[in-house]
């Protein structure tokens, strides 16, 4: 039990605690420059552990349950930031000017927003180090070996040839390449190849792959079978390693998109979707590889907290913005009463949706067998 905490649980919640602490920040710095007063900023829910205040009244706060966390604000009914118009109408002036409800729409939306912004930004900032430091993985998008009897061998394939795009999307590495051909398994993709100075543009169908991760359960991606030409390690200089780190983002978040439209539309199974073991398992296994991994993985989660934020659910960072947007060409707020049925529509939402993860993570991990359920 104490190495599972020492190897899982540890790491998991060391992990996740930098990943709030950095999207809560984003929504506390841009709340303090519109002149918003914060009363509690909180990781964790539940009952505090320790905490203080700072010079400005803030109540900083680590609570038991490191799961989340929230930037209350004056003028918050709890900590999804519902407004609280018992308190809005006991305060003096100066108190509803400092107040989260009151503020103009753009300041409310530019707020919420801050909180994925951050995530981003952190995933820009970290990469962009990793590869001033410890280096980018480049391999050029060049075929060093075809399989025989793989749907690259099939296709035509030849070593020597340099792919340049795949299903419509630009192919500059070796990475690129397994990208793309990981997510569509038996997808019919349009394969733009250079070979002796000539564009060629083969149809090219990925195999689905399954293999079993380290629990047994069957990962599903697509191969074409070819191996790349070699692999380096290039360090870049700072102005380098920001444009790469953008570009890579960029990459990565519409990797994710794709998987979570993918998910939605029933090409890829729902039992992808992981819960907090999942996360915690996976954040013990990268710290066991090593920091350039760990680096990855957080980039990665970081990303993916800012595209779960910013789903259009009440409750979440989303939810608050398209209801910002809807005030904004009102040109008034949305009636209490629709915005409380919202915001508990939201909350259903998003417990059933934590309820299906962990579901789906007792059948990642076999407890369900081992109950014989």
């Amino acid at each position: 039990m104490l190495t599972i905490i020492a190897d899982y649980i540890v790491p998991f919640i060391l992990i996740l605690s930098v990943l709030v602490f950095v999207h809560e920040y984003g929504h506390f710095w841009v709340a303090r420059r519109c002149g918003v007063f914060i009363e509690t900023f909180s990781i964790g829910f539940g009952r505090e552990v320790f905490g203080w205040h700072d010079r400005h009244g803030t109540r900083w706060r680590v609570a038991l349950l490191p799961l989340g966390g929230y930037v209350r604000m004056r003028g918050d009914a709890d900590e999804a930031s519902s407004p609280d118009a018992g308190k809005l109408a006991s305060m003096s002036e100066a108190e509803r000017a400092s107040a989260f409800p009151t503020q103009p729409v753009l300041n409310r939306m530019a707020i919420v927003a801050a909180g994925p912004a951050a995530n981003i930004l952190f995933a820009v900032a970290v990469m962009a180090i990793t590869f001033m430091t410890i280096g980018q993985s480049y391999t050029p998008a060049v075929v060093g070996e075809v399989l025989e009897g793989s749907p690259a061998a099939e296709a035509g394939l030849q070593p020597g040839d340099r792919f340049l795009s795949l299903d419509s999307q630009g192919v500059q590495r070796f990475e690129d390449l397994q990208r793309i051909v990981s997510l569509h398994p038996e997808e019919t993709m349009t394969a733009e190849i250079e070979r002796d100075g000539q564009l060629l543009r083969i149809p090219l169908t990925p195999q689905r792959v399954e293999v079993p991760d380290s629990f047994g359960n069957p990962q599903a991606f697509g191969r074409i079978g070819v191996a790349r030409t070699g692999y380096e390690s290039v360090r870049h200089d700072p102005l380098t390693a920001v444009t790469e780190a953008v570009h890579q983002t960029w990459v990565l978040t519409g990797t994710i998109a794709d998987v979570v439209w993918q998910i939605v539309s029933g090409a890829r199974p729902a039992n992808e979707i992981g819960g907090v073991a999942r996360i915690a398992h996976m954040s013990g296994e990268v710290t066991q590889i090593g920091i350039a991994a760990i680096l990855h993985f957080m980039v990665l989660l970081s990303l993916n907290l800012a595209l779960i934020n910013l789903l259009p659910v009440p409750m979440l960072d989303g939810g608050h913005l398209l209801f910002f947007v809807i005030e904004a060409l009102r040109g008034k707020p949305l009636p209490e009463g629709v915005r409380e049925m919202g915001t508990r529509i939201g909350l259903g939402m998003v417990i059933a949706l934590m309820v299906f993860a962990s579901w789906n993570d007792l059948v990642y991990f076999r407890v369900l067998e081992f109950l014989n359920i």
